[in-house]
């Protein structure tokens, strides 16, 4: 069984570093998502979303599902087969509540990584250090979602794996022993 690793915590936290790490050294495939609103400038469709019509959207089967700015966002088990297809495992970023949702849906299938720093005043200078607009910070440091996504919730308690982002060299060296388990044929281990 091919494994679906979920990357979820806080912005910030370093869920597109760590998904980037694990596409480019263990080849897992980045799970493409779909979006009801328009591409933007550059983007590519299958590549950065699958760009759907509502009617579109509604034919597929989503494992989860957002609205945000009037438009729909969510994941489906079309892109999840699409991503497996080739790799030897799949990465999302999702939102604490996507994540819960995976591993209820998708059991053993789904390793949960839950990503945070210390101390978590942090994430707004981390925020800013990638360029992300001060005001669109500050109004993300006190959005509901955020305030959420600081803490594992307990229904992954004991199911997740944490992981203190605070060096890259341990993250990356933590990273490295939870592939080597995942990469072991289950008879192997």
């Amino acid at each position: 069984m091919k494994q679906i690793i979920v990357l979820c915590g806080a912005a910030g936290t370093g869920k597109t570093t760590v998904q980037t790490y694990l596409q480019t050294y263990f080849n897992f495939a980045r799970v493409v998502t779909h979006t009801t609103r328009l591409p933007r400038q550059g983007e590519v469709n299958g590549q950065d979303y699958y760009f759907e019509t509502p009617a579109s959207m509604a034919k597929l089967h989503l494992l989860e599902k957002v609205v945000y700015d009037h438009h729909q966002y969510g994941s489906s088990k079309e892109g999840l087969a699409r991503a497996l297809a080739d790799h030897p495992g799949a990465v999302i970023v999702l939102d604490t509540k996507g994540a819960t949702t995976y591993q209820q849906v998708l059991g053993d299938q789904v390793v949960v990584v839950f990503l945070t720093v210390s101390p978590t005043t942090d994430l707004g200078h981390r925020l800013a250090q990638r360029g992300d607009d001060p005001e669109k910070i500050q109004s993300r440091l006190t959005s509901a979602e955020f305030q959420r996504d600081l803490t594992l919730p307990t229904t992954l308690q004991g199911k997740a794996i944490v992981i203190k982002n605070d060096e890259w060299a341990q993250t990356k060296t933590r990273l490295d022993q939870l592939m080597a388990t995942i990469l072991v044929p289950k008879g192997d281990n």
